[in-house]
């Protein structure tokens, strides 16, 4: 008999309706859209209308109305420390948005929090769960490309993220802190922890306050280096958003994801390729597929572990190992030299 999981979407805005919608695809597997709520009613009202939950906008109601099981904060991050605060406080179980906080010393307050009253807290990394990265784990764990050395992980763009998300021009970090998270989480994933971090920034877009172009470099703890490229001022045609293109080259073999999913394996002068398909849900737009299927995947792992009563992949030690990367970034950006990620001791 499925478990079923009660759960309450905090935050309605652009990219909680990929969250909404993955968890009615859940349904048959446990999930319960009890509640949803935001601070701008219009926005609370239309999210209950479409996935059929009570809406609200007071999180106290709602927890006291709903009685959820887990709350999946999908709000800006300078909200997430309180909100996680207020639901470690009941007991209730909680699955953040990256990035899980502004700044290292915040991260830190959350991980206190949530170890002090022993409750679940997972962080919404979703590059890790799209299918392509999936595969691309499967296929270095099968050994075929031997022992890694060295990777280039590339996410470059011009698409105007400023559209759906205006407030980006004035946040304080950017790329780095909102799409570079992702790929130094999979650079993490693909060749282990990180020991030192270079990194030179740019901001090729005046309006933007902060930067909008990072270029990094990863000495991992195996001896590997990985590149680290993330840009939303690229010009480049065609423009492969919202793809992360991926290199990686070992001692018996190579591996490159290119656009459209497409792998090519080399091993012992051997080449082979595969296109990695994913099923495309009626919720879903062919553009951003590779992106709402990694929320539908996460979606279902945060659900199955809340069931097994089991720590997420992604809970709040494994993330803030990744964010640990980030803040050595913005400190080797900084001093212009290489940088140790801080440590957190549990």
């Amino acid at each position: 008999m499925v478990k079923p999981i009660k759960i309450a979407m905090l935050g309605c805005g652009f990219f909680a309706q990929n969250h909404l919608n993955a968890w009615k695809t859940l349904a048959p597997q446990g999930a319960q859209l009890m509640a949803v709520c935001d601070l701008n009613g219009a926005k609370a009202q239309a999210a209950g209308a479409t996935f059929e939950a009570p809406a609200f906008t007071s999180v106290e109601t709602m927890l006291e109305e709903a009685k959820p099981d887990v709350v999946d904060i999908a709000t800006r991050m300078d909200s997430h420390r309180d909100l996680c605060a207020v639901l470690a406080a009941r007991g209730i179980a909680v699955i953040v948005q990256k990035p899980l906080a502004p700044d290292w010393n915040e991260c830190i307050e959350i991980a206190d929090t949530a170890r002090r009253h022993g409750t679940f807290l997972a962080v919404h990394e979703n590059f890790r769960f799209q299918k392509p990265m999936q595969r691309v784990r499967e296929i270095i764990n099968s050994g075929v490309l031997g022992e890694l050395s060295w990777a280039r992980l590339s996410f470059r763009t011009g698409y105007n993220v400023y559209a759906n998300q205006p407030y980006f021009y004035d946040e304080e970090r950017l790329a780095i802190l909102d799409v570079g998270i992702h790929i130094l989480d999979l650079a993490r994933v693909f060749l282990g922890e990180v020991s030192h971090v270079s990194c030179e920034t740019q901001r090729r877009n005046a309006r933007v306050k902060a930067e909008d172009t990072a270029t990094m470099m990863l000495r991992h703890a195996s001896g590997a280096v990985s590149v680290v490229e993330c840009t939303y001022e690229s010009r480049k045609q065609p423009d492969y958003f919202p793809q992360t293109l991926v290199e990686i080259e070992g001692s018996l073999g190579a591996l490159v994801m290119g656009p459209d999913s497409r792998i090519q394996v080399t091993c012992n002068g051997e080449v082979t390729e595969e296109t990695v398909h994913e099923e495309l849900l009626a919720w879903m737009e062919k553009r951003w597929q590779v992106v709402q299927t990694s929320v539908l995947n996460a979606n279902a792992h945060f659900l199955s572990r809340l069931q097994q009563g089991n720590a997420a992949d992604t809970d709040i030690i494994d993330n803030l190992k990744t964010f640990a990367i980030v803040e050595a970034a913005y400190s080797a950006a900084k001093s212009g030299t290489a940088c140790q990620p801080p440590q957190y001791r549990f």
